[in-house]
């Protein structure tokens, strides 16, 4: 059985990171699959699926494709909206050119299931009509959410002979746009070996981001996120100037890790901006900006406590699972796909979307129990094993790819 996967970038997101483990287990489980991946940019996404034996490659998205996006527009007004239909207007003639070139590559490979993995591929799925491969839309996002989006995607849904949706509320919502079209629900997966309990070397998270060292015995908290302006940035530092307020003399770092990694025009916090809201909330020295790191277990192991703190509905909230499964004590907004696995106050604390004193009260909750943490950190590393190993997330994906090709022959 031959797999091509398709998917808009070659930087590694919450997404990217998913389909690496899903090829990595597909690899090993099931060797009769070829894999290949053709991805819109170049980047690491295209260098570890390499190293792990896929035939990978980029097809680059031309950049005015690329920054295109409507995520941006939500709450916006007609002006807004004015502006991003202007940026439309070469559109047309540059996708019809990148849409034939993918025919072409898809032509060549013949593969028994095209598996797109965003919402940019999902799009050109009419340039794959009339050839012997069946499509499977990977979602990630709340389409419903998406202005442009959701009208465009409910005009193709009859090309996408089924879709997964990486979480029930995303499930729910998917089903909501594509009408028909059958959903399967599975939750994103991560190695559970790989991101495991072990000794973290918390100075380093100092180095990374440019600290002065920090006393012996200094608790560490730290957000792992995109700059995606709804991964709640703002709401951590708000959070972390109010702890401070609550207790003045407590020594504590906190640490923003990530990067602004897609093009998306508007999406995104530069990090200028957050050295602006870090400096306003009168943190300077205390908040640390850690660049994108691509083996993120070592910084999740240097946490005392992991934040989750998106503003909105976020589709699934990887970086959960990966820091439940490193044993990590953690505070996660309720509206995480990844949440509706977890019990507060059994594997993780929930709070309400971006409400930034109901984080401060539960980062001061867990600083100031050693005992609760270590409970929480012990129950969030058996969730992780049972609900979020990538062996099953693989398991459950390569029985709907077996099912849509026997159906087919």
């Amino acid at each position: 059985m031959r797999i091509l996967f398709l998917n808009p970038v070659g930087v590694l997101g919450g997404a990217e990171r998913a389909l690496l483990d899903l090829m990595a287990c597909l690899r090993r489980s099931a060797p009769d699959m070829s894999l290949h991946l053709l991805a819109g940019s170049t980047g690491p996404l295209l260098d570890e699926a390499r190293a792990l034996g896929v035939e990978a490659r980029a097809l680059p998205l031309p950049e005015r494709l690329s920054v295109l996006g409507d995520s941006a527009l939500r709450g916006r007004g007609v002006r807004e909206a004015w502006r991003f239909a202007r940026g439309l207007t070469p559109a047309p003639a540059l996708l019809a050119r990148y849409g034939l070139a993918l025919r072409r590559e898809v032509e060549a490979l013949r593969p028994d299931v095209i598996h797109s993995n965003g919402i940019k591929t999902h799009l050109l799925s009419p340039f794959t009509v009339g050839l012997p491969s069946k499509r499977v839309w990977h979602v990630h996002d709340f389409l419903g959410e998406r202005p442009l989006v959701r009208r465009a995607l409910a005009a193709l849904s009859r090309l996408a002979d089924t879709a997964i949706a990486n979480s029930h509320a995303v499930g729910d919502d998917t089903r909501a746009v594509l009408g028909r079209v059958l959903i399967h629900v599975v939750p994103n997966g991560v190695d559970v070996e790989r991101f495991r309990p072990g000794p973290g070397d918390a100075s380093r998270l100092d180095t990374l981001a440019g600290l002065p060292p920090a006393s012996a015995g200094t608790p560490r908290v730290g957000l792992v996120a995109t700059y995606a302006r709804w991964k709640g940035h703002d709401v951590f530092l708000e959070a972390a100037a109010e702890l401070t307020r609550l207790s003045p003399d407590a020594s504590v770092r906190f640490y923003l890790v990530g990067a602004p990694l897609y093009q998306t025009a508007g999406s995104q916090f530069s990090e200028a901006e957050l050295r602006g809201l870090i400096s306003r909330q009168g943190l300077t020295g205390r908040v640390g900006l850690v660049p994108f790191q691509a083996q993120p277990q070592d910084i999740y192991r240097a946490l005392d406590v992991f934040v989750h703190a998106s503003t909105r509905r976020e589709p699934f909230g990887l970086t959960i699972a990966e820091a439940l499964a490193c044993g990590r004590p953690s505070i996660v907004s309720r509206a995480s796909g990844a949440a509706e696995a977890l019990t507060d106050g059994e594997d993780a604390l929930a709070i309400p979307p971006g409400d930034a004193r109901a984080l401060a009260r539960a980062m001061h909750t867990l600083l100031s129990d050693a005992e609760l943490r270590a409970r929480l950190g012990s129950s969030a590393r058996r969730t992780a094993v049972e609900r979020f190993s990538r062996e099953r997330y693989a398991r459950e994906i390569c029985s709907i790819y077996r099912s849509l090709v026997s159906e087919a022959r």
